[in-house]
């Protein structure tokens, strides 16, 4: 592996450093700056992990099709909001960022069959994924943060990404060389989530 860094670096060392110094900003979770409102909205925006999870369920509600493309984002939202407030409340679950970064390889995946799964089974899995993010803004919410302000700065941003990975998946959705990219970037956003994993 040190071999092949050290080839990497040799014959390509401008991506290197410039993955190297985006890294640290793209995968901490941030945004816990400022007032409630904007250090909520800030949080599922700049985690990369968050941001990708939630464009996913966009994407898989979308391709689902039918109630899915209301219901799945809903699961997620709801979910999203009890762990939030059981992490408000002080009540950490373990293997949270486990499980944040399990739901973005998962949820890429989910975009890569032909065939879509069965909803029922797509929205038990969104609404556990939804609870463990929900828990981790919850309990990564600044100090000085007023918790009703803080709660409806993520919620917005994160209904915000969902409505944009629905919509995009709509616009895709008639075009057979969009959905060809589609599960690309699902095995794209899989393999970022398996290299957070692994980092």
């Amino acid at each position: 592996m040190m071999v092949l860094k050290d080839m990497y670096m040799k014959n390509y060392p401008a991506p290197f450093f410039l993955v190297l110094s985006l890294s640290p900003r793209l995968l901490a979770h941030t945004g816990h700056g400022g007032s409630g409102f904007v250090s909520g909205i800030g949080h599922p925006i700049l985690g990369l992990d968050h941001l990708l999870a939630m464009l996913c369920v966009g994407l898989l509600a979308a391709k689902l099709g039918g109630k899915a493309r209301g219901g799945i984002p809903l699961a997620f939202l709801a979910a999203m909001l009890a762990g939030a407030i059981l992490g408000i409340l002080g009540l950490s679950f373990p293997l949270v960022e486990f499980f944040i970064v399990l739901s973005v390889v998962v949820l890429g995946c989910s975009l890569i069959p032909l065939r879509p799964s069965l909803p029922g089974i797509s929205g038990a899995g969104v609404a556990l994924f939804g609870f463990f993010h929900g828990n981790a803004h919850g309990t990564e919410m600044p100090e000085l943060a007023q918790a009703s302000p803080y709660a409806a700065g993520f919620l917005i941003a994160t209904a915000s990404l969902l409505a944009s990975g629905v919509l995009l998946g709509l616009l895709v959705a008639p075009s057979n060389r969009a959905s060809h990219l589609l599960r690309f970037a699902g095995a794209a956003i899989a393999g970022m989530g398996l290299h957070m994993w692994m980092g």
